[in-house]
């Protein structure tokens, strides 16, 4: 069970993953010693798996994304489930039921690498088919 600094300090580190331990500390008003145990804590817990980037609007504004639903034969699917893992652009990838049996999240830097990419999925070992949709903006994200 996770206690309510542990809580606090998630909490800080979704905000900024880059905080310094003396700055949480501050911030707790506990110790720098005890913030860094409770995060080796933490992490030895699973409950941090990892510290990752969060990109400026204006990079993001100049991503093009999409949702990519994909048919997958059964028999592939841990062969091509590998193959998305190991494509950079594709940023996310999600078991779902339905007519499809994936989502893939695809980032790109243009329309045409966007294409690209999705030739590339579509060409996978076991991919049956494919459909894409292109977002063309963001509403609000948590």
């Amino acid at each position: 069970m996770i206690k309510l600094q542990d809580e606090k300090l998630i909490a800080l580190l979704r905000a900024n993953a880059r905080t310094s331990i003396s700055d949480l500390a501050r911030m707790l008003d506990q110790s720098r010693s005890t913030v860094q145990n409770r995060l080796l804590k933490l992490e030895q817990a699973g409950v941090i798996k990892g510290y990752s980037v969060e990109f400026g609007e204006e990079y993001l504004e100049g991503l093009v994304s999409a949702h990519v639903s994909i048919k997958v034969k059964q028999k592939l699917t841990t062969q091509t489930t590998v193959a998305l893992k190991h494509h950079n652009n594709v940023t996310a990838l999600y078991a779902i039921s339905g007519e499809y049996d994936m989502i893939a999240i695809v980032e790109a830097q243009s329309l045409q690498q966007l294409s690209s990419i999705l030739d590339d999925i579509g060409d996978l070992d076991g991919v049956e088919r494919t459909n894409s949709s292109v977002i063309l903006e963001t509403k609000f994200k948590r």
